[in-house]
């Protein structure tokens, strides 16, 4: 199994609930063809470079994973089909030093992923003494 990178850009023409329906099956083609998913990285809606299918943003999905270098293909051609999605991009990461930086990523994902969790308890406290102070 080796480690591999895909971002994905969503079209920002769908809804909420369809960009993250998309997400779903493009983590789902990953893992139907044997890939592990480590983490993932939601980066939003960001300003494209230049237009891609007449769309000037677009909703950028990053999905680190490890899988069988004979899968990449059907996961590409898969993603070729879909038409929710307008550009994707797969890195192998191969040698001892990028696979090295390929774990760093991983954990830098899992804290991204794992901070907003923590600060909406932090916040929760602060909420309730800011309304007991209202009520007073």
């Amino acid at each position: 199994m080796r480690n591999y990178e895909n971002l994905v850009i969503v079209k920002p023409t769908l809804t909420a609930e369809e960009i993250q329906a998309s997400i779903k099956a493009v983590e789902e083609t990953i893992t139907s063809n044997g890939g592990e998913i480590a983490a993932t990285d939601s980066m939003g809606m960001r300003k494209l470079a230049y237009p891609l299918a007449k769309n000037e943003r677009g909703y950028f999905h990053v999905i680190y994973y490890s899988a069988a270098p004979s899968a990449i293909s059907e996961i590409e051609r898969r993603f070729r089909i879909n038409e929710d999605i307008l550009r994707f991009v797969t890195i192998k990461y191969d040698t001892n030093r990028e696979v090295k930086a390929w774990h760093q990523l991983v954990q830098k994902a899992q804290k991204k992923s794992a901070a907003p969790t923590t600060e909406a308890k932090t916040e929760s406290p602060k909420v309730e003494e800011a309304a007991e102070a209202a009520a007073e």
